[in-house]
C-alpha cells in the first residue's frame, strides 16, 4: 500500500475475516482463528495457518476463534488477530486507515463498543460501523435508493442476518444466530446419532461444503468422511450421501426460513408486494448450501436467487460504503436502541 494509508472496508465475521481497501479491492481473506500458546499468551500463528491447527495442537497450543456468533467473544484475541491483519496489508502506511466495519443487525451497545475498541487498539484512526444487512445489499449490487423495497438473506458463520431496504435504509430487519456453524453443528450431531461416528468442525465443514444439501437433489451426490468410531475409538470411515444432508441440516434450515417469513410477516404490504417482485437475494457462505434458495423460494412463494460472489458481498459493501464515510457517525452507533425506536 501507499505510504499515505487507503480507507479500509471490514466484514468482521465468525468464520472469516475479508478486508477491502480503497481502489484496490479484496486485499485479504483469512479465516478468523488464532493460535496462541497457553503458557505465555503469546500468539503463534493466524489466519489460515492457525485454522489448520484447529483440533491438531499439543498440549501448551491451543487454536481458538476468537468471534462467536457475530460478534467478539474473546476481546484481547480478537485484537491481536486484527492487529496482524493491518499489518500485512498497510505495513509501509504511515498514516493510520479509517475502517468501516459490518456488525450484525441484532449487536447490543455493549458489542458495538467492543469492536469499535479492538479496532482502534489494532491500528485504526477513526471506526464506523455498517449493519450486515445494508452491507450485503451494497456487495450484490441491489439499487434501494428509492422507495422500491428489496429482501436480502446473508448468512454467514455465525449469524443469519436479514433486513428489508429502501430509501438508502433498513425498514425491517432480523438477525439470529443459526447460520454456518449451526450447519456443521447440525452435522456433528447426525454423524454422531446414525453412524456413531465422531468428527470435528473441519470436518463436518467440508462434509457441508462437499455434499451439504437442504433440498433434495434430482441426482444423489456421496461422499467418505472419517472419524472416531463412538464405541471402540479407532478410525472409520463411512459414506454420507446428499439425502443425509437434508435430513442433517433439516433444523437449522427451517429455522432461517421461519425467521425470514416472521420479516416479511412484520413488513408492511407496500414493501412486500415489491419484494414479491423483486425477488430475494442470498448472501453470505451459508447460502451457498444446495437448495438454499429452492427452499426459501417454496416456502415464501417469492423468486430467490444467490448474489454473485456471494462470500464476498459483505465485504465488497463495506467497500462501497467508504464513499459515505464522511457523512457517517463515528464509534459505536447503538443499532438496537435505534430499532426499538422505530417500532
Amino acid at each position: 500500500m501507499s505510504f499515505l494509508s487507503k480507507d479500509l472496508g471490514i466484514d468482521l465475521g465468525t468464520a472469516n475475516v475479508v478486508i477491502y481497501a480503497e481502489g484496490k479491492g479484496i486485499v485479504l481473506r483469512e479465516p478468523a482463528v488464532v493460535a496462541v500458546d497457553k503458557n505465555t499468551g503469546r500468539v503463534l500463528k493466524v489466519g489460515a495457518a492457525a485454522r489448520n491447527m484447529l483440533g491438531r495442537t499439543p498440549g501448551n497450543v491451543a487454536a481458538l476463534r476468537p468471534m462467536r456468533d457475530g460478534v467478539v467473544s474473546d476481546y484481547e484475541m480478537t485484537q491481536k488477530m486484527l492487529t496482524e491483519f493491518f499489518h500485512r496489508i498497510s505495513r509501509f502506511s504511515f498514516v493510520k486507515p479509517r475502517v468501516i466495519i459490518s456488525v450484525p443487525s441484532g449487536v447490543t451497545s455493549i458489542e458495538e463498543r467492543a469492536v469499535v475498541q479492538i479496532a482502534q487498539e489494532a491500528g485504526a484512526r477513526r471506526v464506523y460501523l455498517i449493519q450486515e444487512p445494508l452491507a450485503a445489499a451494497l456487495g450484490a449490487n441491489l439499487s434501494f435508493s428509492g422507495p422500491d423495497g428489496h429482501m436480502v438473506v446473508d448468512i454467514g458463520g455465525g449469524t443469519t442476518d436479514i433486513g428489508v431496504l429502501t430509501m438508502n435504509g433498513l425498514a425491517n430487519s432480523a438477525s439470529i444466530k443459526v447460520a454456518g456453524d449451526a450447519f456443521d453443528e447440525a452435522i456433528i450431531r447426525y454423524l454422531r446419532k446414525k453412524f456413531g461416528l465422531l468428527v470435528g468442525q473441519t470436518t463436518a465443514e467440508e462434509a457441508k461444503v462437499t455434499v451439504g444439501s437442504v433440498y433434495e437433489r434430482s441426482e444423489t451426490v456421496v461422499t467418505k468422511i472419517k472419524g472416531r468410531d463412538f464405541k471402540t475409538g479407532l478410525a472409520r470411515e463411512v459414506v454420507i450421501s446428499s439425502s443425509d444432508m437434508v435430513e442433517a441440516l433439516r433444523r437449522p434450515a427451517r429455522q432461517i426460513t421461519d425467521e425470514v417469513l416472521s420479516v416479511l410477516e412484520q413488513t408492511t404490504p407496500e414493501l412486500v408486494a415489491d419484494i414479491a417482485r423483486n425477488g430475494i437475494v442470498l448472501t453470505g457462505g451459508g447460502s451457498q448450501i444446495w437448495g438454499m434458495d429452492k427452499l426459501l423460494s417454496e416456502r415464501t412463494g417469492m423468486n430467490c436467487t444467490v448474489a454473485d460472489d456471494a462470500d464476498s458481498c459483505v465485504a465488497y459493501g463495506c467497500g462501497k460504503s467508504l464513499s459515505w464515510i464522511n457523512r457517517m457517525m463515528e464509534g459505536p452507533i447503538n443499532f438496537a436502541r435505534r430499532k426499538l425506536l422505530r417500532e
